[in-house]
């Protein structure tokens, strides 16, 4: 891409972000509402349900390691149609069925969103300086519609194509495709003489307090990808009705990720959106969850626009607190790296929680208390404060443009 594209093609950029961040969740948000299928057609164990919950988590953060390489090596465009190829070839090898190509496909698809997730802030960072919080809050509202999508279509999907769950996971690989084809015009080959590096970001307080906040938020809304249909299941809700309700969440994260990357992104100090919108999240997973069935809906709507804004918040972190493009490159692989990793455990403890107790007491304590720490963590990550990768910004050679360019301004997410 060039350094500062025209409007036109500006727009197209946009768009092909757009798609690309589509697809980065379907993989994921699929699984809850057929696993109760899953389990019954494999014989899948309650504590087999909870690895396949934790496995593409932390393939998500294996995969955040290898961005910075990726980044050195091909550049951050070419990488992300990596990531899209990666992505699609996975969700069509857990279209083959049986236990051992879901969970295969899984990790492989994880690990193509893995690659996209490190990169999309820093393009962001790079292509749109001037508007970085209302790109970032479309991209991240995007990536919800994605996950809503996966969650609403599973069951029905399922139905409509007769071919049991493997081919309702494996029709996912088809937007994944498409997004893959739309992004080649901007998969340019770039050789930088230097790349993103953890050095310095590894010594900085500030860049822990970001990936702490960026793990735990994903602890909690992968814990809700994986076993709120479940829950809900045993509530006495059908598969249909508990897939529906997780749609509706993931419906919600979208307005949910776009409000609060903005509203967020235009202040210098997001300390009261760290405590209001988890807390957010908290409340309504208890009323969603042990409350009345009239207050499912209004809880729902609020567990999803929380959830969502939890998600825009950590990314509006990444964005804000980098001093520069290439330091939100490295930034974002340590924050998703790590914190990927880091937030693989709350899914499988949740799930091992379910497992022991016979019912969701303790597993829905722990769920808040995931989003009380993630207060407090994210109360040192929310100050207006900067840091900055070991290196500069990243250059290529006269034939190529830079991967990485310093933003103009910090405002974005």
């Amino acid at each position: 891409m060039s350094p500062e594209p025209a409007d036109s093609r500006r727009h197209l950029v946009g768009l092909a972000l757009m798609l690309v961040a589509f697809n980065l969740r379907p993989a994921l948000s699929t699984i809850g509402p057929l696993l109760a299928t899953i389990r019954d057609s494999t014989g899948l164990s309650a504590g087999g349900a909870a690895i396949l919950t934790t496995l593409p988590v932390l393939c998500l953060g294996v995969a955040c390691a290898l961005a910075a390489p990726m980044i050195r090596r091909i550049g951050p465009d070419l990488s992300v149609l990596a990531g899209s190829t990666i992505l699609a070839a996975g969700l069509t090898v857990r279209g083959l069925g049986g236990l051992v190509p879901l969970f295969a496909g899984t990790a492989l698809a994880a690990i193509g969103i893995g690659l996209a997730n490190v990169l999309l802030p820093a393009l962001v960072k790079r292509d749109f300086p001037g508007s970085g919080g209302l790109m970032t809050g479309l991209y991240t509202m995007t990536l919800c519609l994605g996950a809503a999508a996966g969650a609403g279509a599973a069951v029905p999907v399922e139905h409509a194509l007769g071919g049991g769950w493997p081919s309702a996971l494996a029709v996912w690989s088809l937007p994944a495709l498409a997004a893959a084809l739309v992004w080649i015009p901007f998969a340019r080959r770039s050789v930088p003489t230097a790349a993103p590096s953890a050095g310095r970001l590894l010594r900085d307080p500030l860049a822990w307090w970001v990936t702490g906040f960026m793990g735990l938020q994903s602890s909690l809304a992968y814990i809700l990808f994986g076993w709120l249909p479940l829950l809900l299941q045993g509530r006495g809700l059908t598969a249909l009705d508990a897939g529906l309700y997780a749609s509706l969440v993931t419906l919600i994260q979208a307005p949910g990720a776009l409000l609060t990357a903005m509203l967020a992104a235009r202040r210098r100090d997001q300390r009261a959106w760290i405590v209001a919108i988890p807390g957010l999240t908290a409340a309504a997973f208890l009323v969603l969850a042990f409350g009345a069935a009239s207050l499912r809906i209004p809880a729902a709507c609020a567990l999803g626009f929380g959830i969502g804004g939890c998600f825009g918040l950590g990314l509006t972190l990444i964005v804000l607190r980098a001093a520069d493009a290439a330091s939100a490159a490295g930034l974002s692989a340590m924050a998703q790296g790590i914190g990927y990793t880091g937030a693989c455990l709350g899914p499988l403890a949740f799930g091992l929680a379910h497992e022991a107790t016979g019912g969701w007491g303790l597993a829905g304590a722990l769920f808040v208390s995931i989003a009380v720490i993630a207060i407090l963590v994210g109360m040192a990550a929310g100050r207006d404060r900067k840091v900055s990768a070991a290196e500069p910004d990243l250059r290529s050679d006269a034939s190529t443009p830079p991967p990485l360019r310093p933003a103009g301004s910090a405002g974005g997410r």
